[in-house]
């Protein structure tokens, strides 16, 4: 015992000598898979702008031909129930990225020259969902619209900047929220030649495409899968790759005329077969029905352009390891109750499509949870494995466990917004439950209007039940409108009684 009470050092060494050999097995193969592929899941994220969650033909509602979602549909979850809660694009994109509501992350209308005073445009400090992935090792890269950003001058030259406002701008490489492979743009519709601005042009550098933006974005895609000679990005990281693509967003008329070929020889009558469509002769039913052939055949393409891009992730062996997530930012009226397109909370507009597939992980079926826009960024982060990194500010609810089991709490309701810049305690609130739809409307100086629609009896909403049952408007403000309201800092809250 002498020499180990005169050699405490001589001691200590041998301990960790002892320990080192002990330690080693563990330690050799951890060191070893340092230098493996990461097995995480892959995200695929594919959002097509001003596609209404009827128009799949899976679904049977419309005569729409989506033979490739049609497939999709019986291998994914599909919401049936998925609602825009503010169905008009840069709003949706902000809650999306930011799992908030407008009131918190500040985008409470479309970016554009006339709502960029009142800072409309996403936050350069808010941690969206890309944020964390970027943060966790994730390969990252956004093609397509973006439509967050705030127009300056002297404004980008281009033809969605002129007759007195600006809707396109460049976003500064800081401003990208942690996608390190950037092809997008802002705004812009002439889908026949699309601009894009890549990751080092600036803002002058934007260039133009001779193809149809879906077909473009859908080859890009493509590309950064198949990852030739590893060229779009890390083969052993996991990637996450937003494809944007702005159809069927008007002109609609804007398509390749190839997708026209399952409609040449349907009358304009068997196309517009939903009963709250108005008759022709009238602004609206002719409205209507000289637009919803091309609105059809875009969706059409876009169902092309998507069955390319599952083929070539199949076909690179990927396709077992990526959740896959297709939906829409809004809807479309068409003309349906006399709007022209969207940001009111008819189902038309509000009602959107929204499928996730992850082999393995997800069992195909219809869910008709109601899923609110802020739940896809825990929802995603939860699905890939980050749960426990869902940032604070969050306010959606991760529905990761609901698509796995289809067990688990399940809200009573989805928040319905408009919001005027001018006067953000006023424009239209509501809620839209399983059941009703109830809209509030506030204008300066007028009296609030109540819609209240029953979706089971009335599923078209051609019937204003407001003045019929005033308990239930009143309930359904009472127990869901207003706790929705004080949750995501709402004004309106306060001079709601």
């Amino acid at each position: 015992m002498t020499p180990v009470v005169r050699c405490p050092f001589g001691l200590a060494r041998a301990v960790t000598i002892l320990l080192l050999i002990a330690v080693g097995p563990v330690i050799a193969p951890n060191l070893a898979q340092a230098d493996e592929p990461d097995k995480r899941p892959n995200l695929l994220f594919v959002i097509v702008d001003q596609m209404r969650g009827s128009a799949m033909g899976f679904l049977g509602e419309e005569p729409v031909v989506t033979p490739n979602l049609d497939r999709f549909s019986k291998e994914a979850v599909v919401c049936t129930h998925a609602a825009s809660n503010y169905p008009i694009c840069s709003p949706f994109r902000a809650m999306w990225m930011t799992g908030q509501y407008p009131h918190r992350n500040g985008v409470i209308n479309n970016c554009n020259s006339q709502t960029a005073p009142y800072g409309v445009k996403l936050k350069t400090n808010t941690r969206c969902w890309s944020d964390v992935l970027k943060g966790n090792g994730y390969a990252t890269a956004y093609l397509g619209k973006w439509h967050l950003e705030a127009p300056h001058k002297p404004f980008v030259k281009c033809s969605n900047n002129r007759r007195g406002s600006a809707w396109n701008e460049w976003t500064p490489p800081g401003r990208r929220h942690g996608f390190d492979r950037w092809y997008a743009y802002n705004t812009y519709d002439m889908h026949l030649r699309p601009l894009y601005w890549s990751n080092d042009a600036g803002r002058d550098g934007f260039h133009y495409v001779d193809q149809w933006g879906p077909t473009h974005e859908a080859d890009l895609a493509i590309q950064y899968i198949q990852n030739k000679d590893g060229r779009q990005r890390d083969p052993d990281r996991p990637f996450a790759l937003v494809v944007s693509m702005n159809p069927p967003h008007m002109p609609y008329h804007l398509h390749p005329k190839e997708y026209l070929a399952p409609y040449a020889k349907l009358t304009d009558e068997q196309l517009a077969t939903r009963p709250n469509i108005p008759p022709a002769g009238t602004k609206w039913g002719d409205h209507y029905r000289k637009h919803i052939r091309d609105y059809f055949s875009m969706i059409t393409g876009i169902d092309a352009q998507f069955g390319r891009i599952l083929d070539a992730l199949k076909a690179a062996g990927l396709e077992d390891n990526t959740l896959v997530v297709f939906t829409s930012d809004h809807g479309d009226c068409l003309g349906i109750h006399d709007q022209v397109t969207k940001n009111v909370a008819y189902e038309e507009s509000m009602h959107i499509p929204l499928m996730f597939r992850l082999p393995g992980a997800l069992k195909p079926r219809r869910d008709d949870v109601l899923f609110s826009v802020p739940d896809l960024h825990p929802t995603l982060l939860d699905l890939l494995g980050l749960g426990d990194q869902i940032p604070s500010t969050v306010e959606g609810t991760s529905r990761a466990s609901l698509l796995r089991t289809g067990q688990g709490d399940r809200p009573t309701s989805q928040l319905y917004l408009r919001i005027p810049c001018e006067y953000p305690a006023l424009g239209c609130r509501g809620v839209r439950t399983h059941t009703h739809t109830l809209v509030l409307e506030r204008q300066p100086g007028k009296k609030q209007i109540t819609r209240l629609y029953n979706n089971v009896a009335d599923p078209y909403q051609l019937q204003n039940l407001a003045k019929d049952r005033p308990n239930l408007v009143e309930r359904l403000i009472r127990d869901e409108l207003l706790p929705w309201l004080r949750r995501t800092g709402d004004p309106w809250a306060k001079d709601q009684r």
